[in-house]
């Protein structure tokens, strides 16, 4: 692996669109070390039309530095993140966004105290401010939730130690626990970590596989009661929060800001438990194809079929994602090409560059994806997949103000899961490598296992420990498991046997301390198998709609962006469509692996 300068220059991103030097960085982190302060010059005066339209412009021009900064910042400390100077950067940057908490921690309250004749009779007198008519909307929703002005500037100095829960079985995990050793296949004795343990359970060597299972969850069995302190202490804290700011309960507070209806949630878990036997079918399937007598959970992530020995370039994985979007028209692949030739995209790893892979951007530049190619299908959808974030971010941005471009998380996923769709059907229908079209298949088959099924189970568990907590059940480390296990099992089916070590699952799950986010990764996938469909089947007017809803950025609730897009996520059908296209994947796996 090569030093980052090492790294050919046309293999980099460019961040000029950002800044061009650290020179003009440090003049933007300059300008806001100077001037956060100001905003505390309208604190009292968010009553009247002229100074919250003067905050409004005041805020934007500082929010976009802000963003600009941070971008850079993170973008040069992901390159190697061994660099010290972008991680003292990083650090100055965080004591800054705290003052900034701070200091603005008067606005929503005093916001809050406007009425909706307020807010008409301000746009009246000053009709600059009907751009802010949908924030005033959104803000004053929250405005039954909103605490005083004292005390929100008391949650916000004590948001920082309790987001150490969050922090606490991260490092657990990938520090302070020492997994032990084992062999691998080729006899060499290594160290399981909680990085690498991902590796060797799908190891080829079946006794490897088991060996890396039992190893791991035995330490998880031993630090059980150290997790269930923090988890439990996390729902604890949701809960409160939630009692404190009038929310029925916790998942209401955590769902409200997107305006999203609880009954998507159970509506999601209520699908899923009417289609579970597809699992006795996935993993019957594994069964087969591994050729054993009975499978084991550390037989599921096993590799089908010999791995295709097909490799692909950067640029012929360029060529692909372009040819199998053209499908959503001219203009959209017309930027698509900008993401290449204006070097939008890090596409290799290097020493110290933060592994994975990712997009992201600002108002004032282009969006960036992090890559880590190393040519194999997996890469060729991760670029896709990546780049599909970045279309939604560079439509939504070229469409709206500064105010309306950010969309929300519930419809984060679902650019993304459109484009490694439309991908895999495109490589599926243009190969004659029977194997290469197996390993498509069973890619697409995991993303279902684990975004949908997976995901959904483990919004479930949230579920039931957030309301059992609420109840006043403690969440002692044995419930927690018990719970954990019985889910486990009932979303596995009858055909794998799920070994009672699994029960300590959750406690390496970081997702849980994400506060009821993760079934939006089902939701956003079943949306984009809906939409997908429609486009490839050539379904009237399903294009154009969805390239109308990349432009929405966060003017609308993103349920109803949805709609825009022609897909009612209230409405079971969606998720049991895609339930169907899990089960026709397997169909149509199952009937080339007999040929």
């Amino acid at each position: 692996m090569k030093k980052r300068s090492e790294v050919p220059e046309d293999a980099k991103w460019d961040l000029s669109s950002l800044y061009k030097n650290l020179e003009d960085f440090n003049k933007d982190f300059d300008y806001l070390t100077n001037n956060y302060k100001k905003y505390s010059e309208f604190e009292g005066k968010l009553n009247n039309a002229k100074d919250i339209y003067d905050f409004f412009i005041f805020d934007e021009e500082f929010s976009k530095k802000y963003e600009a900064v941070y971008n850079y910042s993170a973008r040069k400390f992901d390159e190697d993140i061994t660099d010290f100077k972008y991680q003292e950067i990083s650090g100055k940057l965080d004591k800054l966004m705290t003052n900034i908490s701070e200091v603005t921690s008067f606005v929503v309250p005093e916001l809050m105290k406007l009425t909706e004749e307020d807010v008409n009779k301000f746009i009246k007198e000053l009709p600059k401010l009907e751009l802010y008519r949908w924030e005033f909307r959104n803000l004053l929703r929250v405005k039954p939730h909103v605490l005083s002005s004292e005390k929100e500037k008391l949650i916000s100095l004590l948001s920082s130690p309790l987001s150490a829960l969050e922090e606490i079985p991260s490092y657990l995990c990938d520090s302070d626990i020492k997994f032990g050793k084992i062999t691998n296949g080729e006899g060499k004795e290594i160290e399981l970590t909680n990085n690498n343990y991902s590796l060797y359970i799908a190891d080829k060597n079946r006794d490897v596989r088991k060996k890396a299972f039992y190893t791991y969850y035995k330490q998880f069995s031993n630090m059980q009661n150290t997790f269930a302190s923090a988890y439990s202490s996390y729902v604890k804290y949701n809960n409160i929060n939630a009692k404190i700011r009038g929310y029925k309960d916790a998942r209401e507070a955590a769902l409200f800001g997107g305006n999203i209806d609880s009954k998507i949630y159970d509506n999601l878990i209520d699908t899923l438990h009417k289609n579970l036997s597809i699992m006795n079918d996935y993993y019957a399937l594994k069964k087969e194809v591994l050729g054993l007598e009975e499978t084991h959970i550390y037989d599921i992530y096993a590799p089908l079929i010999s791995e295709s020995d097909k490799k692909y370039t950067f640029d012929e994985a360029k060529d692909i994602i372009i040819k199998s979007l053209s499908i959503l028209g001219k203009d959209y692949t017309n930027v698509l090409q900008k993401a290449f030739t204006d070097k939008w995209i890090d596409i290799y790893p290097n020493i110290g560059k933060r592994g994975g892979a990712y997009s992201a951007g600002c108002y004032t530049s282009n969006p960036f994806v992090l890559l880590n190619f190393n040519g194999k299908f997996h890469d060729v959808s991760t670029l896709a997949h990546e780049l599909g974030h970045s279309m939604h971010t560079y439509y939504s941005i070229k469409n709206n103000p500064y105010i309306y471009h950010h969309y929300k998380i519930f419809v984060a996923e679902v650019a993304s899961q459109v484009n490694e769709i439309i991908l895999a059907r495109y490589l599926i229908e243009h190969t004659d490598n029977k194997l290469e079209k197996l390993n498509i298949l069973d890619s697409l088959m995991e993303l279902f296992k684990g975004s949908i099924v997976r995901q959904t189970m483990f919004a479930e568990f949230e579920k039931i420990t957030h309301e059992s907590e609420n109840s006043g059940k403690v969440l002692t480390s044995k419930f927690l498991s018990d719970t954990y296990y019985d889910l486990y099992k009932k979303y596995s089916g009858d055909v794998m046997i799920s070994d009672p070590e699994i029960r300590y699952e959750w406690e390496r799950i970081p997702h849980f301390y994400y506060n009821f986010y993760v079934y939006q990764y089902a939701t956003g996938l079943a949306s984009a198998c809906y939409i997908a469909s429609n486009i490839l089947s050539g379904k009237k007017d399903a294009l154009e709609k969805y390239l109308k809803f990349l432009t929405l950025g966060g003017t609308m609730d993103p349920v109803d962006e949805l709609k825009v897009a022609g897909v009612d996520i209230s409405d079971p059908e969606v998720i049991q469509s895609a339930m169907d296209m899990f089960k026709d994947t397997i169909k149509e796996f199952k009937e080339l692996y007999k040929k």
